[in-house]
């Protein structure tokens, strides 16, 4: 995979999550998920992810990389607004913390590239797809869950509220 490509498609597809997270949304809607889900399956099969002269330290950064990704999408989603409508709806919407994050996001991937840079790792775009799929899903996750539990519709039939 070519790194210019990628990167303006993931930069585009960044951007466009963020706008749309700063719009008020229905949190039932789910289609980031399966976007979110395409990225991390593109970054995982597409190989690259793992440089084969430094398996264990390769191993390790990648690691880092997936429990931060899901950690920044864990902070967002606890950015982010979620209330119920007059008819029951559960909604969302961005705050200017959530843009912050964001930031500190972006920016902590760019630190992570250059960490495994400055150790003599190669990297992959496909480490670029895995990281924003990952912090992407985390975040749609949460906030779905989020609405869920305001509207009820989280729970199984069977399950007692105590």
């Amino acid at each position: 995979m070519e790194y210019m490509p990628i990167s303006l498609l993931v930069l585009f597809a960044v951007v466009f999550v963020v706008y749309r997270q700063m719009q008020t949304r229905p949190t039932a809607n789910r289609g980031i998920l399966y976007t979110a889900g395409v990225m991390i399956v593109v970054g995982a099969v597409t190989g690259g992810l793992i440089d084969s002269r430094y398996l264990v330290l390769s191993l390790g950064l990648l690691l880092v990389e997936a429990v931060v990704a899901v950690a920044l999408g864990v902070w967002r989603a606890a950015t982010v607004r979620v209330w119920l409508d007059g008819s029951g709806v559960a909604w969302s919407r961005a705050t200017g913390w959530t843009l912050l994050a964001w930031l500190a996001s972006i920016a902590t991937r760019v630190g992570l590239y250059f960490a495994g840079q400055a150790l003599g790792l190669t990297s992959s775009p496909s480490g670029i797809l895995l990281f924003v799929g990952l912090t992407i899903g985390a975040q749609a996750y949460l906030v779905a869950r989020r609405g869920s539990a305001l509207t009820g519709t989280g729970r199984r039939p069977d399950t007692v509220v105590r």
